[in-house]
């Protein structure tokens, strides 16, 4: 099985091929409901759609670019335009309609914005500011969304429960049995009148009924589960200017005329102008297919929605949004295509298709079998050219059991439990702060053998403060505000200007007065702590801003793993600043400011000391960072690079990171799992190693390398090194890439990696499963991730891991039962056809047993919470067989003993319990399936652990479980002694009720026995 499965119904996690997706699709043969089987799916046509649709606006956008770029040369002065303004766009107080502003945008239309006087005369147009935004407290406000529209894309309309139940009617053998149920009615009520007649037509169609209910109510509460995680994913988070104060809005606010700041990895939320900023640059692949960064500036002012950051930051003012823009379009068309179907489900459709064969095969000589006694005992009785009614409804049994059989035996809910035990887990995850983006990346973490962390944020809280500093070659602990003040007080007043300047210019942060009139800092954890120092030392960051001038910003890159910036100061003359990693920035530097405050040259004791300060500052677990500073000839021109040399030492700052509560204990549960932890950090390998040490992630037998030795490392010995590696420090991206490629190549590993920047976007593709930070990490990260750590946590990430293991293990528990059930029910039908010439389990009752199995059964084995233990197997890894050896020995030891037990009733059962009489064949029926559900139904208590005996152990914690198991008991006792007439059934005496308990509770002690066996 595991071979066929290999080879036509293997998908991977990630990044399927349309071919792959397709070839399995073909593959399945026996679908009894398309709409139901393939609805968690990819829309493979909608997808095509969205690819035609993509390389239109792709060539229309090039050719945009083209002729915008053509009008730049040629446009001189202010072009005539008969643009008028539409009545109603006046009325409501604007001077320009959508469509103008689309036009402009999208077409890169130079000669309109000029036109309109520019973005400027564009922001006067639209009545914003484009340093104080848009004005909230105005009706202007209302009429704004009412002539432009609001930034959300088109969605269709989510599915009602009634649409479930049209879906769920939808399956082939309902409707077969329905039809026979008609049939059956019709020819019964002829025979022997009404309500006698209808009995057995009435009983299929209430069980039919009770089917399509108890499925349609499964599967809407599971779309109204990815309905709310669809609305988590969604949840996208921008810094924008209001009323004149900076605020945090979610881009489905946005509005033309809002005045946006975005930075490195931020997604563009709408098309919009550039109104100021630097060195930014654009990736448009999204949208043009051209893999070529496009500069934004003044001259070119046109950004497109869905496009990316990719350098730089800048104010944008938002022109056109939501399904006006090309990005709403296609989000639209792509959001119908679906995610991709997971691996599990893929290989259980495949389980379904073989196990639907043979169940077909056996169906159809059931049937011949039973027509077969049929015509052979009319020949006897020389009748063949005679039938009565009761013949002819004998005839329509037959058919209706062989049908019944296809229904139990095609187990169409195998792969549908996936999706139900996938939705219970993301749900779950959302509450424990992971949300998942992709299906897949939940059963394929389960598989997870290595994790590759980064440490700031991750491992550590994230909440920096200075608490050293090495300033003018003088060592200073301010671990409060006595230590910055003292600081203040000894450094020389020249120096202590150059240090704020420095804070203050070179910074990828912000202050700013918040709505509450209180001061605020902006930026990531590190700035901020920057700017924190800065402000206890007395530092006025308006002030400083506004004295200066920035000619040139070079913001932070993890390449580089520096910042830089150009500033025109008031008295004259160009400096420059820079700060980034401490030995990195030192190296550039030739001179340092002593503790008089005179700039002097590097000597090699300075240099020692300085070397020393930062070897000492990491050791203790600090990150450090080194400013820098040089004066430049008045020559430099904003587009020349900044000077990579010739820089003075300003100082070194120590930052405080502390390890995230409850990391060392996630590690070694990691570790106990058997899934490897590795830090990959841009730090000090010195800082790396004393972090890595306090996590226990770094032992004695383990590796410290730095990536530049790593890069250098030829592939014979980075085998041999790669498995050694836990911290890798002083990484580049690409570093982070080249280790996770070989982990999952080289080395078969299953690979999870976290990443939060712009740059960590190949590693996430390139791992099997993507760990993108809520908190610090960029929308291109997160996009590119498969889950999303809410709270930037490891420990969260220690708990995917164990849902994940959670998802696996419950789907085996679910295909273990069902394909137990689907084989006893099987046997006994067709053995019993063809050796007594009657099935002992009618119509009726065999959609009753479907029903437990199928839908019932998924609900109580799919969604079991994920216990400790879990964390103590280890992990399936890569190349693991989905259906076990442990399942096999189970499925058949289990098979064997029910078909045992079922078989002595139908040969010695009313020898046994003294049946005789006109009710004995209906009273044996009813005792058969009687035991048979009992025996589903403390199997189903069994597979609760696959391997270990004890199977009670957390069962009351699980209320699903209890409630199903009670709701099966219950409803059995009705269809036995209530429902007789409809389910073919009769009342059981005390003893025999007790006799099919027994049966069924003597599978938990064979199931005990079978877990014995070693395999």
């Amino acid at each position: 099985m595991e071979s066929y499965l290999q080879e036509h119904f293997d998908v991977r996690p990630k990044h399927s091929s349309p071919e792959a997706l397709e070839k399995w699709r073909h593959v399945c043969g026996v679908v009894k409901n398309p709409k139901r089987r393939f609805r968690f799916t990819a829309n493979l046509s909608k997808r095509h759609e969205a690819d035609a649709m993509r390389k239109t606006n792709q060539e229309k956008l090039r050719i945009a670019v083209l002729v915008s770029k053509a009008a730049i040369q040629f446009t001189l002065g202010v072009p005539t335009s008969d643009y008028t303004v539409p009545e109603e766009v006046k009325a409501a107080g604007f001077q320009v309609c959508a469509d103008e502003l689309g036009s402009i945008v999208e077409g890169h239309d130079v000669k309109k914005l000029k036109f309109h006087n520019g973005v400027s005369g564009i922001a006067d147009e639209l009545s914003t500011s484009v340093t104080n935004g848009l004005t909230t407290d105005n009706d202007l406000f209302n009429r704004r969304k009412e002539i432009y529209g609001i930034n959300k894309f088109a969605e269709s309309e989510p599915r009602g429960f009634w649409v479930f139940v049209w879906e769920a009617l939808h399956d082939m053998t309902l409707m077969i049995l329905g039809l026979c149920a008609f049939v059956s009615l019709i020819v019964g009520l002829a025979m022997e009148g009404w309500p006698k007649g209808a009995h057995d037509g009435l009983g299929i169609v209430a069980s039919i009924l009770l089917v399509v209910f108890v499925t349609a109510t499964s599967d809407y509460r599971q779309s109204l589960q990815f309905r709310d995680l669809d609305k988590e994913k969604k949840k996208i988070v921008i810094q924008a200017t209001r009323n004149g104060f900076r605020q945090r809005l979610s881009i489905y606010d946005l509005l033309p005329g809002d005045i946006v700041h975005l930075g490195i990895g931020d997604q563009v939320p709408a098309d919009g102008l550039f109104v100021s900023g630097f060195s930014v640059s654009i990736d448009e692949s999204s949208l043009t297919g051209e893999s070529e960064p496009v500069m934004v500036n003044a001259e070119h002012p046109f950004m497109l929605s869905g496009t990316k950051i990719q350098d730089g930051s800048c104010k944008m003012m938002v022109t056109t949004v939501g399904m006006r823009t090309q990005w709403g379009k296609l989000m639209a068309t792509l959001s119908e295509g679906g995610d991709d179907e997971t691996p599990l489900q893929v290989k259980l459709n495949g389980v379904a298709t073989i196990i639907g064969k043979v169940g077909l095969f056996f169906a159809i000589v059931t049937f011949v079998v039973l027509v077969q006694r049929l015509f052979s005992q009319k020949l006897q009785e020389g009748t063949i050219w005679s039938w009565s009614g009761d013949e002819a409804l004998k005839m329509l049994e037959f058919f209706a059991v062989a049908v019944t059989i296809v229904v139990v035996a095609v187990p169409e809910g195998l792969p549908l439990a996936v999706t139900l035990s996938l939705a219970f887990a993301m749900k779950k995850m959302m509450n424990d702060k992971a949300l998942v983006r992709h299906l897949a990346a939940c059963e394929t973490m389960g598989s997870a053998t290595n994790i590759c962390s980064d440490k700031t944020g991750t491992l550590t809280t994230n909440h920096m403060t200075v608490v050293k500093t090495c300033i003018c070659m003088n060592i200073k602990e301010i671990s409060d505000c006595d230590g910055a003040s003292s600081l203040c007080s000894e450094l020389p007043e020249s120096a202590a200007k150059l240090l704020l300047q420095s804070i203050f210019s070179n910074t990828g942060g912000e202050v700013v007065v918040n709505k509450d009139g209180k001061r605020e800092i902006l930026g990531s954890p590190t700035e901020t702590a920057i700017l924190e120092l800065g402000l206890s030392l007395g530092g006025d960051f308006q002030k400083i801003r506004q004295t200066v001038k920035l000619v040139k910003v070079e913001p932070f890159n993890s390449t580089k793993k520096r910042m830089g910036v150009v500033l025109e100061l008031p008295e004259g003359g160009l400096r420059a600043h820079c700060k980034g990693a401490s030995e990195i920035i030192l190296a550039s530097c030739d001179k340092v400011i002593d503790s008089n405050g005179d700039v002097v040259p590097l000597n090699e004791a300075s240099i020692n000391h300085l070397k020393k300060t930062i070897d000492q500052f990491a050791s203790e677990a600090l990150r450090t960072l080194c400013l820098a500073y040089m004066e430049l000839d008045n020559g430099f021109l904003p587009d020349n690079p900044m000077p990579v040399s010739g820089y003075t030492c300003i100082g070194i700052v120590g930052i405080k990171d502390p390890v995230r509560p409850g990391v060392k204990e996630s590690v070694a549960l990691c570790r106990s799992a058997g899934i490897t932890v590795r830090m990959v950090t841009g730090d000090n390998i010195n800082t790396a190693k004393a972090i890595a040490r306090e996590c226990g992630i770094l032992t004695d037998d383990g590796i410290a390398i730095e990536g530049p030795d790593f890069r250098e490392k030829k592939l014979e010995e980075l085998v041999e090194l790669i498995p050694k590696i836990q911290v890798m420090a002083r990484s580049s991206p690409l570093d982070k890439h080249t280790l996770v490629k070989h982990l999952r190549t080289t080395f078969d590993e299953v690979v999870a990696v976290t990443g939060d920047g712009t740059n960590d976007a190949p590693a996430l593709h390139e791992a099997d499963i993507g760990l993108a930070m809520g908190i610090a990490g960029t929308e291109v990260a997160k996009e590119s991730a498969d889950v999303i750590i809410l709270d930037d946590n490891f420990s969260t990430i220690a708990t995917v891991a164990k849902w994940g293991r959670s998802v696996y293990i419950n789907i085996q528990k679910f295909v273990q039962f069902q394909l137990t059930v689907n084989v006893v029910a099987l046997i006994v039908n067709f053995s019993s056809a063809c050796l007594t010439g009657s099935a002992p389990l009618t119509a009726v009752q065999l959609l009753w047993v479907n029903m437990i199995m199928d839908t019932l059964g998924a609900v109580a084995l799919a969604t079991e919470p994920p216990t400790d233990e879990l964390m103590k197997r280890s992990p399936v890894g890569r190349r693991g067989n989905f259906i076990s050896n442990v399942m096999w020995r189970n499925i058949l030891g289990q098979s064997i003993y029910q078909f045992t037990m079922i078989w002595l009733l139908l040969a010695k059962g009313k020898e046994y319990f003294s049946l005789d009489g006109p009710d004995s064949n209906i009273v044996l029926n009813t005792l058969i399936f009687n035991a048979f559900v009992f025996c589903q139904v403390f199997n189903e208590i069994s597979s609760r652990e696959m391997e270990k005996i004890n199977v009670f152990k957390g069962i009351l914690n699980n209320n699903v479980f209890v409630g199903v198991v009670g709701v099966t008991v219950i409803f059995q006792i009705i269809i036995v002694e209530l429902l007789g007439t409809f389910a073919n059934t009769a009342p059981l005496t005390l003893s025999q009720w007790g006799f099919c308990l027994f049966i069924g509770f003597l599978g938990m002690p064979i199931a005990a026995i079978l877990k014995m066996i070693p395999v």
